[in-house]
């Protein structure tokens, strides 16, 4: 078996023989994480990308993540480390679906969450993140509004508009599975602790936080905060970002991870360079529809 510092090395040489990025979600596991030019949230890493003068992305996430990358970066070659890196979230909305619903109330805005395949985010009035979906939200002249995908994101969203908002029947696993007993039972044996979750909890769980906002804004508030103790509602391997930017702090996981995050290993990093796989490609018609949904939201 190749260790890790063999591996580190030749990512690193051919890194440079490929003119090439290397971008991780903050859900990848530690050492993807350490090896990469960049980390944070999925649109964050897409925007970096396009700032920099590599012809090559190597995207450590999941299929629509790099897809964004792609959209915003159509000259330059995106590769997923692992073609199986997916994500449960953005399959449960196609593009069919959202035409026939489109058709049948055509003064609805289509809001989709970057948690959503390029065919998705084409069909889309606008995009939004985590981070800015109630901005977006509250911005748009309508006042009828389908979310897609994520049924608990748009609920936190409806809870701070006066918009209508229609729900699509969406959620990510790995914020299902963080329960209310789960968060009692850490804050029960972690009593200083500060409850910090992803609006992509439950509408339970989220009421019991200190404080719900995407991972960029949960990396803020515990980086200005007081408190030394937090239970991370989110996926476990954030809690790696957080340690390393917060050595002096304590967190308390949820026991929840994304399978498709952890498909992505520092051989397929390796390999991705090597083989120069997988690449992602998008059919131009679709590509150029997505940006202009990707653009509104980034105009704002």
């Amino acid at each position: 078996m190749v260790s890790d510092k063999v591996l580190i090395e030749s990512i690193i040489k051919l890194k440079k023989e490929r003119n090439a990025i290397i971008l991780a979600h903050v859900y990848q596991q530690g050492e993807v994480q350490d090896i990469a030019d960049y980390v944070g949230d999925s649109l964050d890493l897409s925007r970096k990308a396009v700032n920099t003068n590599a012809e090559v992305i190597v995207f450590c996430g999941v299929q629509f993540m790099a897809e964004t990358a792609a959209i915003l970066n159509p000259h330059k070659t995106v590769l997923l480390p692992d073609k199986n890196a997916g994500c449960g979230l953005a399959d449960m909305a196609t593009d069919e679906q959202i035409i026939n619903l489109k058709n049948q109330y055509p003064d609805i805005a289509i809001v989709s969450y970057v948690n959503s395949s390029a065919k998705v985010k084409a069909v889309s009035d606008i995009c939004c993140t985590s981070a800015n979906a109630i901005n977006v939200v509250n911005s748009l002249p309508s006042n009828n509004i389908l979310f897609v995908p994520d049924k608990n994101l748009g609920a936190y969203v409806a809870e701070h508009s006066d918009k209508n908002i229609r729900l699509w029947d969406g959620f990510c696993y790995v914020h299902e599975q963080i329960t209310v007993a789960t968060i009692k039972l850490l804050k029960d044996k972690h009593p200083a602790a500060q409850i910090i979750v992803h609006p992509e909890c439950t509408t339970p769980v989220r009421h019991m936080a200190h404080f719900t906002g995407s991972t960029s804004q949960m990396s803020k508030y515990v980086k200005s905060s007081l408190h030394k103790e937090f239970i991370v509602g989110t996926e476990d391997n954030f809690v790696y970002r957080l340690k390393t930017d917060n050595p002096d702090k304590i967190f308390y996981p949820v026991n929840t991870l994304c399978e498709g995050m952890n498909k992505i290993t520092l051989e397929k990093v390796k390999l991705s360079l090597e083989n120069m796989e997988y690449v992602v490609s998008i059919p131009e018609e679709t590509r150029k529809k997505a940006n202009d949904a990707l653009n509104k939201m980034l105009k704002l």
